[in-house]
């Protein structure tokens, strides 16, 4: 069974890093770039957001015994078609787990002006994220709990 604690928790995490991320992004890019505190803390909260994310999606696929992803990122897309989230929400925010990877692993390096770009056009997609799971997880007690 979905637990929906589990998934407010996280969601109020989010909201935390989100916020956080949004105060950085208060500061030009010339000034998160010179600033290595700023620079690493911006890098730190979108993968902490996504962590967070990731974490909510695996939860409700396995405990809503939706079907397996491949990976990942295929974790949005199932989220998509399972209308959890507008399938091209789903779509548009799916490559945030590449962005990830590569924070995280140091796969290759990270073209900070884009990522400051990105961050800047499409942070809000995090917020939007979170408005389509908190609906999710309110659906789910109504189904429930059913008024009387």
């Amino acid at each position: 069974m979905i637990d929906n604690t589990y998934i407010e928790n996280k969601l109020i995490s989010i909201k935390s890093y989100y916020d956080e991320l949004t105060e950085i992004l208060n500061y030009s890019d010339e000034e998160i770039k010179s600033d290595f505190k700023l620079l690493r803390a911006t890098e730190r909260l979108v993968q902490l957001i996504v962590d967070e994310i990731i974490d909510i999606n695996k939860h409700i696929i396995k405990y809503g015994r939706l079907q397996v992803p491949e990976d990942t990122f295929s974790t949005f897309l199932v989220l998509g078609i399972n209308n959890i989230l507008p399938p091209e929400f789903a779509k548009r925010l799916a490559p945030v787990v590449g962005l990830r990877n590569r924070l995280v692993h140091r796969y290759e390096k990270i073209d900070v002006d884009l990522l400051l770009k990105e961050l800047r056009r499409n942070s809000s997609d995090f917020e939007e994220y979170l408005r389509y799971i908190f609906q999710y997880i309110q659906d789910l007690s109504k189904d429930i709990y059913p008024r009387r």
